[in-house]
């Protein structure tokens, strides 16, 4: 069984490939499910000339909505193209939503889309977690933050699944070195997931670390356990893959640590709605 829900094109600005390509490859794997879920950061939405910006800073892009009516367009064709053969999903991985939610309305208004993963991959005026510079005095202070705009996330409550929880733990251990002792945001975490559970949204075990320097999943296993214990029934499973080669990578370690935190089924959305599959 491998059923991918967080994979990339060249719809996303770090991405490669056709979705058509994407869709090929997926078959040739025999995947059950394949969700396609290009970047949108809601906070740089529209072109630069919206935000006063006449000059971007390095690794900004702008005009997301571009990238989303692209994406949208080209997994429609595809559905089409592949009907019967592949359970294609339509999806986006909505960044910083609360940052414009007039800009994230309108990507959730649109009927093609399946499936919203809602995910914080920077914090207000800062750069994303990747090209931050860390110390070992400021990643308490960036990790309080990153908790608390997930938060804010969670009660926004616009998404289907909360992406890769412990994302900035892929710059700060994985990249730079830094450990961190985790249990500091155990709180944080175990509220997040009980906003998460109270609204019938869920959570994603993200696969990319296993194939990073980082070396695990995002979120660990410990917190896939606590968000099971706390009744958490929804859980899709994602490699992250921005190159076709890259896709499928982890989902079976993913499904395993679901099965071992005591999951029986795992999800993947049609129409906004969760599809329960059992774990062979």
């Amino acid at each position: 069984m491998i059923i991918d829900c967080h994979t990339h094109t060249h719809n996303s600005v770090d991405g490669q490939n056709t979705v058509r390509e994407r869709c090929l490859r997926a078959i040739q794997l025999g995947f059950d499910a394949m969700a396609v879920t290009d970047h949108c950061e809601a906070n740089r939405f529209y072109e630069m000339e919206h935000y006063n910006v006449s000059v971007p800073k390095e690794f900004d892009e702008y005009n997301y909505q571009k990238y989303f009516n692209a994406s949208m367009e080209e997994v429609q064709k595809a559905q089409e193209e592949f009907n019967g053969k592949l359970n294609l999903i339509c999806g986006v991985e909505l960044g910083q939503p609360i940052a414009d939610l007039q800009a994230s309305q309108t990507v959730l208004q649109d009927e093609r889309l399946d499936f919203v993963i809602g995910s914080v991959h920077e914090l207000p005026g800062k750069d994303d977690f990747a090209f931050l510079k860390y110390s070992q005095d400021s990643v308490n202070e960036i990790l309080n933050e990153n908790f608390m705009e997930i938060l804010k996330l969670v009660n926004w409550n616009g998404f289907d699944v909360l992406g890769h929880l412990t994302y900035a733990l892929r710059y700060i251990q994985g990249e730079q070195g830094i450990n961190v002792n985790m249990s500091a945001y155990d709180d944080i975490i175990e509220e997040i997931f009980k906003i998460i559970i109270q609204n019938g949204k869920g959570i994603e075990i993200n696969t990319s670390g296993l194939r990073q320097k980082y070396g695990d999943v995002f979120p660990s296993f410990k917190y896939i356990k606590l968000y099971r214990e706390l009744g958490g029934e929804i859980i899709t499973i994602g490699s992250d893959s921005h190159t076709t080669e890259d896709l499928g990578k982890g989902i079976p370690e993913g499904i395993s640590l679901a099965e071992k935190a005591g999951f029986k089924y795992v999800s993947y959305f049609i129409k906004r709605k969760p599809c329960f599959i059992k774990i062979k």
